[in-house]
């Protein structure tokens, strides 16, 4: 199958599934409260929130009434696509490089849906590539064609890191809007304590602290256990190094505990980024778990502003 067929099989999956998963309006992938003002209506006491309340209509009708606010529109989205060397790794349904873009093309019909602006940067070999932020589905199936057609990653001396990705994605888009990680957040040097600090969360405070973020793992299962094969040759894609192992029970025991360990510093070190993450695998039903996702945060957002914390500034 050709990059354009493979890309239309993409899209037609992605607008029918998510139509089928994603009933009712299109809030966005991660739905706030938004600041533009929309109707009034009558007000549920222990519910909605006074400082909301629209004084002129309570006046004019006698009955308390709030004002809803509706989400802003026509704001850019901009995403973070890894196509490092590690990327290039699947053992299941597809590698993990189809499965950026399977996920960038999915965030960027939901941006689409809601009139956002979408652009991507791109971290590949010795580059940051920049794909200016555009609306409309030709522009989108444009920047998914680009990281299809992308070649392989290859061993790099100096290359620039996701820390160094991030740092650009939050220094140069000043607009508020949504940011969205798609990595396998995986270094050179393995995070395995949570307690550590990886080298990409500081500048992902830092563009958390201005935007609102969505980190999107994604995982091959072979990365988190390894088969019983023997003796085997592995390959690190970032350095091109080559090592054979014998995989016997005991170092298939240490590295499923490492792999488990580096998991959970990276959930710990986006918890204190204050991001929400979506875990992606190779293995999985990727649209389902993107469907799941963005059910869960409208839930979160819809019990936020039904129940709004009491002295919190607006």
């Amino acid at each position: 199958m050709n990059t354009e067929q493979a890309l239309r099989r993409l899209e037609l999956t992605i607008v029918r599934r998510l139509d089928g998963l994603l009933h009712g309006s299109y809030e966005g992938l991660i739905p706030g409260p938004g600041s533009e003002a929309g109707d009034s209506r009558v007000y549920v006491p222990g519910e909605d929130d006074i400082r909301r309340m629209d004084w002129a209509v309570t006046a004019r009708t006698g009955v308390p009434h709030v004002r809803d606010l509706i989400a802003d529109r026509e704001l850019e989205t901009w995403a973070l696509a890894d196509l490092s060397p590690s990327m290039d790794f699947g053992t299941a349904v597809m590698e993990k490089r189809d499965l950026v873009v399977a996920a960038i093309g999915a965030i960027g019909f939901l941006a689409g849906r809601i009139g956002d602006r979408f652009g991507a940067y791109v971290l590949h070999d010795e580059h940051i590539h920049r794909m200016p932020a555009r609306s409309g589905r030709p522009a989108l199936y444009g920047l998914l064609h680009s990281l299809a057609e992308a070649p392989r990653g290859r061993p790099v001396a100096d290359a620039p890191d996701l820390a160094e990705a991030v740092e650009v994605l939050a220094s140069v888009r000043r607009r508020r809007g949504l940011r969205v990680i798609v990595s396998d957040f995986l270094g050179a040097e393995p995070v395995l304590d949570p307690r550590l600090e990886p080298p990409w969360e500081r500048p992902m405070r830092r563009l958390a602290a201005r935007h609102q973020v969505l980190a999107v793992e994604v995982i091959d299962p072979r990365e988190l256990e390894l088969p019983g094969v023997g003796l085997v040759s592995l390959v690190d894609p970032e350095t091109g190094r080559t090592r054979e192992v014998r995989l016997t029970g005991r170092l298939r025991a240490a590295y499923a505990e490492a792999a488990a360990a580096q998991r959970a510093a990276t959930r710990a070190s986006l918890r204190r980024c204050g991001v929400a993450h979506l875990v992606l695998r190779t293995d999985r039903d990727w649209i389902f778990d993107i469907a799941q996702f963005v059910l869960r945060q409208r839930r979160t957002a819809h019990l936020a502003h039904r129940h709004p914390t009491s002295g919190v500034a607006r």
